[in-house]
């Protein structure tokens, strides 16, 4: 897993990063989801970079073995304005002034942040499976509710999920070695079952409805937008579609520029199901994009 790549521990803005790097040529960040490790991406990142790319795969703060600061009642240090500024430290750390980002599913909402946040370093933005946190819990209805309750779970603190989840992370989570590979469901495996990692991403979930829904509440009043192309993409065998509609419309407010994007045939996990036509719908999409930087 991974070949030729290197592993390291290196410092964040508050946090110290678990990152797997390679590769030479334009630097792209891939930002993995909940629950996932960067091991997510050990699919895609050869590909990238034997398309010429330098690719960098950190375990967000919280997550994997990455450092899991102390949280405070706001949890602020769960925000994705605090994991943004971390792997903006990472990739500067490493040289890369300016990048393309893609994040899946909680790293979408990074790298959307890291894009609103720090314009000057991100030369194109790909989401994958995501609307702003914002958007989401703008429009949450009983659908959405009934789909998506694991953000209302993981969020409560008067009755905190931790103590579900650490009786049985198997039963919770249920991922496969068939369906993730067997060394990156092994790197998974140890994460979920680290009590640690597991309040971390409950955090990740309490900023979620809390500070970043006011972070990105304040960017829809100032008018701020995202600056770089936009590529949107979702997996036809999720549940955005159903959820939203014309997906790209819920994005078009949050546009500066080039919005491109659509469905992919997949899963949820679209890095593990399908990682050959994600690369080619990212190398079309920053080819496209090339220009406009």
């Amino acid at each position: 897993m991974f070949d030729g790549f290197t592993l390291a521990r290196r410092a964040g803005d508050g946090a110290r990063l678990r990152v797997r790097y390679g590769g030479n040529g334009p630097a792209v960040l891939l930002l993995h989801g909940h629950p996932r490790t960067h091991a997510t991406w050990h699919r895609v990142a050869p590909l990238l970079v034997a398309a010429g790319h330098t690719v960098v795969c950190p375990d967000l703060r919280g997550y994997g073995e990455s450092s899991k600061p102390p949280t405070d009642q706001e949890h602020r240090p769960y925000s994705k304005r605090a994991m943004a500024g971390d792997c903006l430290a990472v990739m500067r750390g490493l040289g890369h002034e300016r990048f393309a980002v893609v994040g899946h599913d909680r790293g979408a909402y990074v790298a959307t942040r890291l894009a609103l946040d720090h314009p000057e370093a991100v030369s194109a933005l790909s989401v994958l499976d995501a609307v702003p946190i914002g958007e989401a819990l703008r429009r949450c209805d009983a659908k959405f509710a009934a789909s998506w309750w694991h953000w209302f779970f993981l969020g409560q603190t008067d009755k905190p999920a931790e103590r579900i989840i650490n009786a049985d992370p198997d039963a919770w989570y249920r991922a496969t070695p068939e369906h993730m590979g067997t060394e990156a469901y092994e790197d998974y495996r140890r994460a979920v079952h680290d009590p640690a990692t597991v309040h971390a991403m409950c955090e990740d979930y309490r900023a979620g409805l809390g500070i970043d829904r006011r972070h990105d509440e304040a960017d829809r009043r100032a008018g701020r937008r995202i600056g770089c192309p936009l590529q949107v993409l979702w997996a036809t065998r999720d549940d955005m579609a159903d959820l939203y509609g014309d997906v790209l419309a819920v994005w078009r407010d949050w546009a500066g520029g080039r919005l491109d994007g659509g469905p992919v045939d997949s899963g949820h996990h679209i890095a593990e199901e399908a990682p050959e036509a994600l690369v080619v719908a990212l190398r079309e999409f920053w080819k496209a994009a090339e220009g406009q930087n």
